[in-house]
């Protein structure tokens, strides 16, 4: 038999109705004659909620028993959607990451995949079994504990058994329709699209995106898995949803897929640091180990042999930021004179394999946000992206304007 997974995300299994709904779904995939492997998370918001009891019973706790307790939301929707299929005659069982086995690192609240043998749910499949429910997010270490894949980690765990298993397809069920040129909520011009390639859906994910985990379309790209993304709530039909897909099945698109927008960014500026070779790695060394996610990165003319060194950062790694720079001058290993952080920015990003081959999309949306009365702090490229920091006041008119310039409203 063919073999399709199918992924439920919080809200689509986020009571026993959902449930209901989302077991229907499974059911019309049997029906059409697929081996149908059910990836859960937890019912919506069941998660924060023990993640809430862990700090509140222990603030410093052990990420050993973190991984125990916040895993048991995908445990208890497995079962029910077991329990939901089997009510309709379907055989079904639940399975948890550990009796896979998920074999992950050792890494607690943020382990990566190592393995998933197929074993053990193909031999329920030859016995008669049609669907395995599997609770996504969790896996077992080689020390035999579980392990947790990190927020969003049940679309890394999709695409992985997908990949393991040669399936099909993986669809990956939500409360939005698909992937759009833009968040709706800031332009109704938003459009849906049918396909989109790997490369696009990971910049958009990592540039704020949130419809799918970055890590999923990573490993999508990486196996070639052809992902849907779809909505939970609308009716079933072959043409539903966004197909994440090679960029040798699009035919032809436009230059500029979409426009992604991060909000919660900040922009850190070291004035007057000693320049010299070695400097840079003296800077973003400290930074790494302590954990301070740095994206873009302007070092302006030396003068005097002094130069400033800006880079944008998360706004809630703002003080861990300054904390490793503040260490590192005291310790010697860098000199600089002010450190300065403006935490009233954001990022907004245009995205598009069009780019390649396509010249001037940078020139238009200078002119664009020029035309708007927007100043750009910092600019970073790559071949198929290029990224503004602006002010955060800005930043939904810089999303409206890009999209009408580049026209996205239109199918390409």
């Amino acid at each position: 038999m063919p073999t399709l997974v199918m992924k439920f995300g919080g809200t689509s299994v986020a009571n026993l109705d959902r449930i209901a709904r989302a077991a229907k779904r499974v059911a019309l995939e049997v029906a059409n004659g697929y081996d149908v492997i059910v990836i859960v998370s937890a019912m919506s918001g069941k998660t924060n909620e023990l993640v809430g009891w862990v700090s509140e019973t222990s603030p410093l706790y052990d990420a050993r028993e973190y991984d125990a307790i916040v895993s048991s939301g995908e445990n208890v929707t497995a079962g029910l959607m077991a329990l939901r299929l089997q009510e309709m005659d379907i055989p079904a069982r639940s399975w948890q990451g550990w009796q896979v086995p998920v074999m992950t690192t050792d890494a607690h609240a943020s382990a990566r995949i190592e393995e998933i043998p197929t074993k053990n749910i193909t031999a329920k499949f030859d016995e008669g079994m049609k669907v395995a429910v599997v609770a996504g997010f969790q896996g077992v270490s080689a020390a035999g504990r579980i392990t947790t894949l990190g927020r969003g980690g049940s679309d890394t765990t999709a695409v992985a058994f997908a990949a393991a298993f040669g399936a099909e397809r993986c669809d990956i069920y939500t409360d939005v329709d698909g992937v759009y040129t833009t968040d709706p909520r800031i332009t109704s011009k938003a459009r849906k699209l049918d396909k989109i390639s790997f490369e696009e859906m990971l910049e958009l994910a990592s540039l704020g995106a949130k419809v799918l985990q970055t890590r999923s379309v990573e490993l999508a790209m990486r196996y070639k898995v052809r992902l849907r993304v779809l909505s939970s709530f609308e009716e079933p039909s072959d043409s539903a949803g966004t197909l994440v897909c090679d960029e040798e099945e699009i035919m032809e698109s436009n230059v500029v897929a979409g426009v992604a927008y991060s909000r919660d960014e900040a922009k850190m500026t070291l004035i007057s640091v000693a320049d010299r070779p070695g400097i840079a790695a003296a800077i973003f060394g400290p930074l790494s180990e302590a954990g301070v996610n740095v994206d873009m990165i302007v070092q302006n003319i030396s003068e005097e042999g002094r130069t400033d060194m800006t880079f944008s950062c998360p706004k809630d790694q703002v003080l861990r930021a300054e904390k490793a720079m503040q260490d590192a001058k005291a310790s010697g290993a860098i000199n600089f004179h002010d450190l300065v952080a403006d935490e009233g920015v954001c990022k907004v990003s245009v995205v598009g394999i069009g780019m390649r081959s396509h010249t001037g999309v940078a020139a238009k949306m200078f002119k664009v946000l020029s035309a708007e009365g927007i100043n750009i702090k910092v600019i970073t490229t790559s071949e198929i992206k290029i990224s503004v920091l602006i002010d955060r006041k800005y930043m939904e008119l810089a999303v409206q304007a890009l999209h009408d310039a580049f026209e996205l409203d239109k199918a390409g």
